[in-house]
């Protein structure tokens, strides 16, 4: 008996739907439409507080907040109407503690107003002042008139350095005075009623490796005011975990398989959070409810190579080895620009028995033979090969999706699949259907689809609006995740823009802003 096509047809669209099989969707034909974007500034409601000096909240000043005079004319400290109170008749240098120290992380001083000639900023110090780091901004006459940095040893000078930019500017004092540390460097800004404007930036690795561990448990955290007939009134003194200026880098948290991180609700992302150029950034964790755009910051992880350094490395993957129950995954080695005469940059296994998405946390790493121009690296254990795969992009003429493998999680991968033809960055590996697809975003204002593990050319992806325009660069990170049956829509990509934060001198990654999609087939 023959059947007609229709009637064979609907017969195997039954049969599909009897065997709980759904039509495979292909990733080119999903449509993204954009729902929101932001880009966090220093986003107060997301910062994770280290320390504070609140003075509306002191009570026993001199025990809460010790004090250390420098010199014979000492300065006053009170606390009046909800202000701390630093004034002088003479010429006097002075700090006060406010909490300890971590090179990976902001400081903010709210500055009300200021009186007379002087410089106020922050002293990072041990207990002994055996040395002392000062980062000061000079002011005359409520306005701003250089920015300096300090480094002692046994109270003898090391470098003593002008560093501001924008000096051109007649700036006043008053607002906020906000250091963002980056490891091996750190930027200055100044905030009154715009954006944050960038007034200072200095590496200080080739005086002192504030990465170090040693400086971490021993270093403290000071309100530093050297006056000359002055006074200064401060709001209050913030140490924290903050956004930064802009973020990039955006990868999803996995399961060792690559299934997507879903808890409580919740995806789970890696973010870099920016400074100026590498090695300059920081490893930021995210969550987010897909089905909003509630973009939470849970936290920074930097990595210990146990030669007492802690490396703030980006461009990580994390996944949770279910089987192992261990925090695995790889990391791009960038911290090497900071020391490039002993260093070189490289991929790292990274691994932790805690889990490292809250708070300050720190993962141990580990080189495994991928030394070279190679980064974005995205790991997952595949069971129909029994093999580990690794997407990554390697500098090959150009930067180009390759795909390794190996019968290990942290060595002995071997190159199966690639370069593909176009520039790549962001490269990932998603499930879309039941079918695993490569990703890829790319210089030329397209995100190429490629097929998993063989890498063949499939098709671009379908956004309403990228986030990008003529003038932008487009080598931004995917990041298309598939939802489990009951949200409102199957697919979410999470992205950034490549716009540079302006006032920066100087070479300078300090994009971006985040864009939400949604996407339906």
């Amino acid at each position: 008996m023959k059947m007609s096509f229709n009637a064979l047809f609907y017969c195997s669209l039954w049969l599909c739907f009897l065997n709980g099989v759904k039509c495979q969707t292909s990733p080119e034909k999903i449509e993204f439409t954009r729902q929101g974007v932001q880009r966090m500034i220093f986003d107060e409601k997301q910062s994770i507080t280290m320390a504070k000096l609140d003075p509306k909240s002191i009570i026993g000043m001199a025990t809460m907040h010790p004090q250390k005079h420098y010199l014979r004319e000492r300065a006053t400290t009170q606390v009046v109407q909800d202000q701390l109170i630093v004034k002088s008749q003479g010429k006097s240098e002075t700090n006060i503690w406010f909490g300890g120290f971590n090179p990976f992380v902001g400081y903010t001083i709210d500055l009300a107003s200021s009186i007379g000639h002087g410089a106020i900023g922050y002293e990072f110090s041990d207990a002994e002042r055996n040395e002392r780091v000062v980062i000061k901004i000079l002011f005359k006459d409520s306005l701003i008139v250089g920015v300096q940095f300090d480094l002692f040893k046994n109270d003898s000078p090391v470098i003593q350095e002008k560093i501001g930019l924008n000096s051109g500017n007649q700036q006043s004092i008053k607002g906020k005075i906000i250091l963002q540390m980056l490891g091996s460097g750190f930027t200055l800004f100044h905030q009154n009623k715009w954006i944050p404007m960038v007034i200072g930036q200095f590496d200080f690795n080739k005086h002192i490796d504030l990465r170090k561990k040693k400086y971490l448990y021993s270093f403290q955290s000071h309100l530093y005011v050297a006056l000359d007939q002055g006074a200064v009134h401060v709001n209050d003194i913030h140490m924290a975990v903050n956004t930064g200026i802009g973020m990039a880098d955006i990868r999803a948290i996995t399961f060792e398989d690559g299934t997507p991180f879903l808890e409580n609700g919740r995806l789970w992302y890696t973010l870099s959070i920016r400074g100026r150029a590498l090695p300059h950034h920081i490893q930021g964790v995210f969550s987010l409810n897909p089905t909003v755009f509630d973009l939470k910051l849970e936290g920074i992880i930097v990595f210990d190579r146990g030669d007492g350094l802690l490396r703030n490395e980006i461009a990580s993957h994390l996944f949770f080895d279910r089987n192992e129950k261990l925090w695995r995954g790889l990391t791009t080695g960038f911290s090497a620009y900071a020391n490039p005469e002993k260093e070189k940059k490289q991929l790292l296994a990274i691994e932790s028995k805690t889990d490292p998405r809250f708070g300050f946390s720190v993962m141990k790493a580990t080189p495994f033979g991928m030394v070279g121009d190679i980064e974005d690296p995205h790991l997952l254990f595949d069971r129909s090969a029994n093999k580990w795969r690794m997407l990554t992009c390697e500098n090959i003429n150009g930067y180009k999706a390759v795909v390794l493998e190996s019968d290990h999680w942290n060595k002995a991968f071997k190159r199966i699949a690639g370069p593909v033809a176009h520039n790549s960055t962001g490269t990932s590996i998603q499930k879309i259907g039941g079918k695993r697809y490569c990703f890829s975003g790319s210089s030329e204002r397209k995100i190429f689809i490629y097929s998993y593990p063989d890498l063949k050319e499939l098709g671009t992806l379908n956004m309403d609006l990228p986030p990008w325009d003529k003038t932008s660069g487009t080598r931004v990170w995917p990041n298309v995740v598939q939802l489990p049956e009951g949200y409102p829509f199957r697919y979410v990509a999470l992205m950034m823009d490549r716009y540079q934060y302006p006032y920066q001198v100087g070479k300078h990654w300090s994009y971006g802003a985040v864009y939400l999609y949604h996407g339906h087939d």
